[in-house]
C-alpha cells in the first residue's frame, strides 16, 4: 500500500477562539502544503518519531512515513493540524469528512497535547478555491462564500514563536468575545474592504482584551494597522505570536510580501 495526503495551510479571516465555544469562522485553504507519504513495510514503522506517534494513534499499518512541508511551525497556519489530518488520510484511506476532522483532533489532543478545536481541520478537509468556508460550530456545518476580488490578504510574520501545547488560555472575557466575534463573521459575508478591516481590527483588539495576545504582539499590530493603504490587521491563529494577517487595499502595499493564494480541500491519492 502507498498512499499520499497533500494537506493545505489555512488562513482564518475571522472567527478566533470560537469553535471549541460553539460559534462561527470564516477560513480559507492557502496554497501552502503539507504532503505525507506512506508505504506500506512487513513490520514495524520508519520516520520521524513524532510522526511515528502519531501513526500508531491512528492506527496505522506498517510503514515508512516520510513529510514534506511549506507550512511554517508555530507561526498560526495550523501546521499540526495539518500533520494530524494528513495521518489520519493515510492511515485510514477513504474516510467521511468530518470523522476525518475529528479523528485528526483526537490525535493532535492524545500525542501532541495541543488544546485545539475542529478549526483548523475543518478549514482544510471543506475548502473549495475561490471560497472561505463559515463554518457553525455549534453544529459542525459549512457554507462556502465567494471570496471578493478586493480582499486582499498578506501575512506578516510577527517573529514570536508560539507553542500551543504549553499555552494557557484565560477566560476572562471569553463569552462576550465569542458573542462579539460571531457578530463580527455575519457581518464580514457581506462586507466591503474597507468594512472587513475594521472588522478585523476589532477583532484583535477583542483577543487581547481575553488575554490570547501580547504587548509586543499588539505594539506590531497596531504599527500595521496604521500603515497607509492597510485596511485591517490582526493577529492569527491560537495566540501568542505567529502571523498576523493584513488586508491591503492592493498588492503594492509591502511589496515583498505576495498576496495569499487560495486554494482547494486536502486530498489523498492511492499511489501504485
Amino acid at each position: 500500500m502507498h498512499r499520499r495526503a497533500t494537506v493545505p495551510a489555512r488562513v482564518n479571516i475571522i472567527g478566533e477562539h470560537t469553535d471549541y465555544a460553539g460559534g462561527l469562522a470564516l477560513p480559507f485553504a492557502v496554497d501552502l502544503y503539507l504532503k505525507l507519504e506512506a508505504t506500506s513495510r512487513d513490520e514495524g514503522f520508519t520516520g520521524d518519531p513524532e510522526i511515528v506517534k502519531l501513526w500508531q494513534a491512528a492506527n496505522g499499518w506498517p510503514a515508512n512515513l516520510t513529510i514534506e512541508s511549506e507550512i511554517p511551525i508555530g507561526k498560526g497556519m495550523s501546521s499540526s493540524a495539518a500533520l494530524c489530518l494528513a495521518i489520519v488520510m493515510c492511515a485510514q484511506g477513504e474516510i467521511d469528512p468530518y470523522k476525518a476532522c475529528k479523528e485528526a483532533q483526537r490525535i493532535e489532543h492524545e500525542v501532541l497535547g495541543t488544546p485545539c478545536g475542529l478549526l483548523d481541520q475543518m478549514a482544510m478537509m471543506f475548502a473549495i478555491k475561490g471560497q472561505a468556508t463559515r463554518i457553525d460550530f455549534s453544529e459542525n456545518s459549512v457554507q462556502h462564500v465567494p471570496l471578493p476580488n478586493d480582499w486582499k490578504f498578506k501575512l506578516i510574520d510577527s517573529g514570536i514563536h508560539r507553542a500551543l501545547s504549553s499555552t494557557e488560555y484565560s477566560n476572562h472575557g471569553h463569552e462576550d468575545h465569542v458573542e462579539q466575534e460571531n457578530a463580527r463573521v455575519h457581518l464580514a459575508i457581506e462586507a466591503s474592504a474597507v468594512e472587513l478591516g475594521h472588522l478585523l481590527n476589532e477583532s484583535h483588539a477583542s483577543l487581547s482584551t481575553i488575554g490570547v495576545s501580547t504587548p509586543e504582539m499588539d505594539t506590531q499590530v497596531e504599527s500595521i494597522q496604521s500603515t497607509p493603504g492597510v485596511h485591517g490587521a490582526r493577529m492569527m491563529g491560537g495566540g501568542f505570536g505567529g502571523m498576523i494577517l493584513v488586508l491591503v487595499e492592493s498588492p503594492e502595499v509591502y511589496p515583498e510580501i505576495p498576496c495569499v493564494i487560495s486554494s482547494g480541500s486536502a486530498i489523498l491519492e492511492e499511489l501504485l
